[in-house]
């Protein structure tokens, strides 16, 4: 996949991802600054693709940690399997001498082991505990840590390209915030929305593009609406309209009746929403006797 760096090593999207021009310049400010990049946005705005996207722009390879309710900071450095030594030292195991074979390393000790620059991905940061950021701060700020049980301290070999992403579920420690550069991924508008379309579906309709495009914004302009559709939604909806050969003039029909979309289980994903169309539908035809 082709990238679009131009050949000096800075990012500028990619031929599958599309990059707003503030968003390219967050990310290679971070780059040049050496700072995570600390991406929030609605969910399916392309936060978490962005890390992928941008190791392929560069050609560099990518590491991904998922974090959970449950996830410690810890993990993400190494684990000591305790419980598997003591078994093999009852067991006889020569392998008990060696301290090291029960060491897991984690995904920023993969990362600074990588001797090109990797892409790390520490994905939704906002699930974990409150304390989580706070017991990373050292470690992403001077890449490097310790191993209490073999004596050794582990350095970045290259700094890697920190992406960290958060849905907002928790407001972020200042401390942490301090080491990050930061940016929001505003939602897509129109005309944006359109290029995202053409770059998954190259040579769509235009007419199709157009109608789908004003009945999604109508669709997230509803007010009440628990969960509006985001970007990953609409290319779902649009593949469904493509596969069951819906046309423009279809999407076109303004009948009250039919003002919930077809197909509209890709776009509305909760029972409220979709009651909440048909109040209005019902409202709709009753006001329009």
């Amino acid at each position: 996949m082709k990238s679009r760096n131009g050949g000096n090593g800075a990012f500028a999207g990619t031929e599958t991802y599309v990059a707003t021009e503030d968003l390219t310049v967050a990310v290679n400010a971070a780059i040049t600054l050496e700072r995570p990049l600390l991406v929030k946005g609605e969910p399916g705005t392309g936060k978490s693709v962005l890390a992928e996207e941008i190791a392929r722009s560069l050609n560099a390879p990518l590491l991904t940690w998922h974090i959970k309710s449950t996830t410690k900071a810890q993990q993400g450095l190494y684990e000591y399997d305790a419980v598997s030594r003591l078994r093999d030292s009852q067991l006889g195991d020569s392998r008990v001498s060696d301290i090291g074979h029960y060491i897991k390393r984690g995904k920023l000790w993969e990362a600074f082991a990588y001797k090109t620059r990797p892409v790390l991905l520490i994905d939704e940061i906002d699930k974990a505990d409150i304390e989580f950021p706070n017991d990373l701060l050292l470690e992403l700020d001077r890449m490097e840590f310790f191993v209490y049980e073999t004596g050794e301290t582990v350095k970045a070999a290259q700094r890697p390209i920190v992406i960290i992403t958060s849905n907002n579920e928790k407001e972020l420690p200042d401390a942490f915030l301090r080491r990050c550069f930061f940016h929001y991924i505003k939602f897509p508008d129109a005309d944006t929305m359109a290029r995202i379309v053409e770059v998954h579906y190259p040579g769509i309709k235009h007419r199709l593009v157009e109608e789908a495009l004003k009945i999604f914004f109508d669709v997230r302009d509803v007010p009440g609406l628990r969960k509006k559709p985001s970007t990953s939604e609409l290319l779902d909806w649009l593949k469904l309209l493509l596969s069951e050969d819906i046309g423009p003039e279809n999407l076109r029909e303004r009948d009250t009746r039919k003002l919930i979309p077809p197909l509209h289980g890709a776009l509305l994903k909760n029972e409220q929403d979709v009651s909440l169309f048909e109040k209005l539908a019902f409202i709709a035809r009753r006001e329009g006797r």
